[in-house]
């Protein structure tokens, strides 16, 4: 029993010890915690699905989201001053397109999931 119990011990420690060692700085986590607060936003997440099928202008991306375009144009500033959208002009246009990858990865788990009932 107390030889269990002493495995038991060194196996929590082993955990402890790698989840520490995997763990980023605070820093890193409190920059993770924003993207995510960045993300939770519902008017955002649907410019981002709007902006998953290439780069749209704001007068396109209204229409794609239902918003008002005032509306829009400040979620997406929101979204690239959190570097999860790009812009570039093309002529009198401004076109935004996605430049996080990984954000459209992490969206698409999410709605993947939400037909998970595990």
């Amino acid at each position: 029993m107390e030889n269990e119990i002493l495995q038991q011990e060194e196996l929590h420690c082993a955990r402890v010890k790698a989840a520490l060692s995997q763990m980023p700085s605070d820093d890193d986590i409190a920059e993770m915690g924003a993207r995510f607060k960045t993300l939770s936003e519902p008017s955002r997440l649907k410019i981002l699905l709007a902006l998953s099928a290439g780069e749209l202008c704001v007068e396109h991306i209204t229409e794609a989201v239902g918003g008002n375009q005032s509306a829009v144009s400040h979620q997406l500033k929101t979204l690239k001053d959190n570097r999860i959208v790009k812009c570039r002009r093309e002529g009198k246009k401004i076109l935004y397109s996605v430049s996080d990858a990984h954000v459209m990865i992490m969206i698409e788990v999410a709605k993947e999931h939400l037909n998970c009932h595990e």
